[in-house]
């Protein structure tokens, strides 16, 4: 486990650093816009969830092309026990009860996933796909696959890899850098950032200080009060 989790942290690293290289080399632009585009219906799974509504499309677009009718967790049909890995899930009477069994319920567990930096999220969806891209020690298609990050290299089937068969599919990172430029509210800082305190609101006003007595404004109670009262009614004031 140890070795895994120093595996994790150094593909997080790596998938930062892509992040911050990576140019496309496809236009993106048509699907990001029809992701872009069913927000609320990725954002009623990401409430219950706490999985980004982000994750959620572009793993949608990659692991089904955005059928609606397909389980999350890996594109067998909604309606079917699925047959693919993760296996015998389902069947589920709706898209979102399907997504929400996948993030939830089946590993990697998205939905305890608490660092949803862009080196966490790339590397949660990686490892949604599997790391077998990472034991070899190449960018994974399923995340690069349009940018200049990836050339060649696929698992054509389970367990077999070519390294001259070329992904024909958006990759996530290329789909996320296309939907930031449609919804500028796609941010990746998750448990990164450092809060910025709010400032604190300005001390009220302290009241003036009490007038000291005087002739004419004598204390309360006073002899000198007093007389000022008798000189007024004298006076026929009030």
């Amino acid at each position: 486990m140890g070795n895994r989790m120093t595996d994790l942290v150094a593909l997080m690293a790596a998938n930062a650093s892509r992040w911050n290289n990576a140019k496309l080399t496809r236009s993106f632009g048509s699907v990001a816009k029809r992701l872009v585009a069913a927000k609320a219906r990725y954002q009623s799974v990401s409430a219950k969830t706490a999985v980004p509504w982000a994750f959620i499309a572009v793993a949608h677009e990659r692991e089904a092309s955005q059928n609606w009718n397909t389980q999350l967790g890996q594109g067998d049909q909604l309606n079917r026990v699925s047959t693919h890995v993760p296996e015998g899930r389902g069947p589920f009477k709706t898209w979102e009860d399907g997504a929400y069994d996948a993030l939830v319920s089946c590993s990697p567990y998205a939905a305890r996933n608490k660092d949803w930096s862009i080196g966490g999220t790339l590397t949660m969806l990686e490892r949604y796909n599997g790391l077998g891209y990472a034991a070899r020690g190449r960018p994974s298609p399923y995340i690069w696959s349009g940018t200049d990050q990836y050339v060649s290299g696929k698992y054509v089937r389970d367990g077999v890899y070519d390294p001259n068969a070329v992904d024909q599919q958006f990759g996530c990172a290329g789909l996320l850098k296309a939907m930031m430029q449609l919804d500028p509210t796609i941010t990746f800082t998750g448990a990164k950032i450092t809060p910025v305190p709010k400032p604190k609101p300005p001390a009220a006003p302290k009241p003036p200080p009490p007038s000291a007595p005087s002739i004419t404004a004598p204390a309360q109670g006073s002899i000198g009060a007093f007389f000022v009262d008798l000189f007024k009614s004298l006076l026929g004031r009030k």
